[in-house]
């Protein structure tokens, strides 16, 4: 699947998690049940904006919002980065910008840190 369906399965396993009936999604047939949906707009918001931050530099900065690149892995383990845009002021529309065709596959890996933490009692 290239990056862009991946985000597109994403949006619809959140539609299926929210009770809606979906076949099983594949690389065949992932585009026609992405547009065949009509009521999408809250999932594919959720999605975009519920990713990890990654770090990484800005692939497509903006003038008007505040950008940071973030991430999310997909139902087959694989993780897909994108742009997130946010903020732009009161009259701003961030959700209105292009992310989802830039989306672009990246390479994570999870650790686990043991941190010891020392606090003083009064």
């Amino acid at each position: 699947m290239k990056p862009q369906q991946k985000i597109k399965w994403l949006i619809l396993e959140r539609l299926r998690k929210w009770g809606m009936e979906l076949p099983v999604i594949t690389a065949e047939n992932v585009d026609a049940l992405y547009d065949a949906e009509d009521d999408i707009y809250d999932a594919r918001e959720e999605i975009r904006g519920g990713g990890i931050d990654t770090g990484l530099p800005s692939r497509h900065p903006s003038r008007h919002y505040e950008d940071k690149e973030v991430a999310a892995q997909c139902p087959d383990g694989s993780w897909v980065g994108w742009t997130y845009y946010y903020g732009g002021g009161k009259h701003g529309q961030p959700s209105e910008m292009a992310w989802l065709e830039y989306a672009y596959d990246v390479a994570m890996t999870e650790e686990m840190r043991v941190v010891q933490v020392f606090r003083v009692l009064p």
